[in-house]
């Protein structure tokens, strides 16, 4: 009888627990949504602006699903930009989602729609989100719960902005600063974290490089730099924590 009931009473806490990490990936959503939902309302509003349709907004956040890339391609699209040059463009600005890869949990995710929707949805918040979360507290349903989060407030913005860009009686200036705003605001809680300190060193370190020796390709030159970087800072750190060790 006892090892009948141990099944049951465990489905319930499985599901209880699925439950908490999924609330708790929303709520972990909830800081990068507040750079997240503005920055979609200016991309609805410069596709309006830019008197592109409406439904660019949805369909490019749901195609792409890519904040810097899209407002990008906005303007792309309206000075009708030959096909090779926005190839290029995509491949500077999103090439360094490669590098995300190597330290997204994406090894949490066991189900293969779902690791595919990972890999979608490791946009630069999520990116920095998860990382900031300790080892032991990442899950799958977490994981999840936050990029999907992320991006109904990137769509719902887009909306939003698609509403107010048809309403507003003259255009809205200074939206290209939205973007930057929000990376400055990601690298700020970085810094809070010492553990990141020696990367972000690293990263205005490859920046301040790559525009002086490359600066019609620093974004590119620079994104190879600090991965070089990183990748010597990993060794360097596997084989002195091996030393300690074998001491």
């Amino acid at each position: 009888m006892q090892q009948d009931v141990l099944p049951r009473s465990t489905a319930p806490e499985a599901t209880a627990t699925r439950r908490t990490r999924i609330s708790e990936g929303v709520r972990d959503s909830f800081s990068a949504g507040l750079g997240i939902f503005p920055l979609g309302i200016a991309l609805g509003l410069l596709i309006i602006q830019a008197g592109l349709p409406w439904w660019l907004a949805p369909a490019l956040s749901l195609a792409a699903f890519a904040g810097s890339l899209e407002l990008l391609l906005v303007g792309m699209m309206a000075t009708v930009t030959p096909l090779a040059a926005v190839a290029l463009t995509v491949l500077v600005v999103n090439f360094r989602h490669v590098f995300y890869a190597f330290s997204f949990p994406l090894h949490l995710v066991r189900h293969p729609v779902a690791k595919a929707y990972a890999v979608y949805g490791m946009i630069d918040e999520a990116y920095a989100v998860s990382t900031a979360l300790p080892e032991s507290e990442r899950s799958a349903p977490r994981l999840l719960a936050m990029q999907i989060a992320c991006e109904a407030y990137w769509v719902g913005g887009g909306l939003v902005g698609v509403a107010l860009g048809s309403a507003l009686p003259t255009p809205v200036k200074g939206l290209e600063f939205a973007l930057c705003a929000l990376f400055t605001v990601l690298t700020l809680d970085a810094f809070r974290s010492r553990a990141e300190l020696p990367s972000l060193l690293l990263a205005g370190a490859s920046v301040t490089v790559a525009l002086v020796l490359t600066p019609g390709t620093a974004m590119f030159t620079a994104l190879l730099l600090f991965a070089g970087l990183l990748l010597a800072r990993h060794f360097t750190t596997h084989t002195a924590d091996r030393n300690v060790a074998d001491a």
